[in-house]
């Protein structure tokens, strides 16, 4: 949301979950409003997108000092991303995943470290699109092939920062969903969280029939093994490694 959409929006921007936000055609999951049912809008067929987006904040880069601005004054019309890519840039790099549980009771994960990138046609009918290590525009993409949402239980969300990176606070993350159908739904993870390391975003549970879209943004300060007890999925983890191409 721009700045402008937050001036003219004002406090109605708290009933966006509720009105589905025509202006922007997307419900924004918070604390408040956590839950949404994909059922309900007719979004339970077709490819659910799972998207991870970020960037650095300006601010923690070295951003236009006061010095500056009075140099060049109309720096500071430029768009926070340019300013961004003017500076020397820290190395970011958060990766998806996606834990999952079958119907038929079987198990595991999705994501980039030791190259599990899923399937999206047969099972787990989850599938990663590729590893993004700089935070480009596209961001990294996990698909899910909700024609087959009868084999599907429960999936959790989450991302991870890979090593020598940022804390999640120093970077500007979203998480946005694209439903078959109906608006997208966003979630934010920009609450402070220092030195954790992993962060359940949203879990997605198939609650009898009924595609259920939870708010979990949960931080801890482990990884993978630590999101598997908290969730309870009982998968064994050993360390993983990216290949080179991160394919």
């Amino acid at each position: 949301m721009s700045f402008w959409d937050r001036v003219w929006r004002g406090n109605s921007a708290q009933f966006e979950f509720d009105s589905g936000s025509a202006a922007t055609n997307s419900i924004e999951l918070t604390k408040r409003h956590p839950v949404v049912s994909l059922s309900k809008q007719g979004a339970a067929t077709g490819n659910l997108r799972v998207n991870l987006s970020w960037r650095m904040r300006t601010s923690d880069i070295g951003g236009p000092k006061r010095n500056s601005l009075m140099r060049h004054p109309f720096s500071m019309f430029k768009p926070d991303v340019v300013q961004a890519h003017t500076q020397s840039m820290v190395n970011v790099d958060l990766d998806l995943g996606c834990l999952y549980e079958l119907k038929d009771g079987s198990k595991g994960v999705v994501q980039p470290l030791g190259s599990f990138f899923g399937a999206l046609n047969e099972a787990p009918y989850v599938k990663l699109s590729g590893d993004d290590r700089f935070g480009s525009a596209s961001g990294e993409t996990i698909y899910v092939n909700l024609d087959h949402r009868d084999s599907i239980k429960r999936l959790l969300v989450f991302v991870y920062i890979y090593d020598q990176t940022p804390a999640f606070d120093r970077t500007h993350a979203h998480v946005t969903l694209y439903p078959s159908n109906g608006p997208r739904i966003e979630i934010s993870l920009d609450e402070r969280a220092p030195q954790a390391r992993s962060c359940a975003v949203v879990s997605i549970e198939n609650v009898k029939g009924d595609f259920v879209v939870r708010r979990e943004v949960r931080f801890v300060y482990g990884f993978q093994a630590e999101l598997d007890r908290l969730y309870g999925w009982g998968l064994q983890w050993g360390r993983g490694y990216k290949t080179v191409t991160g394919r």
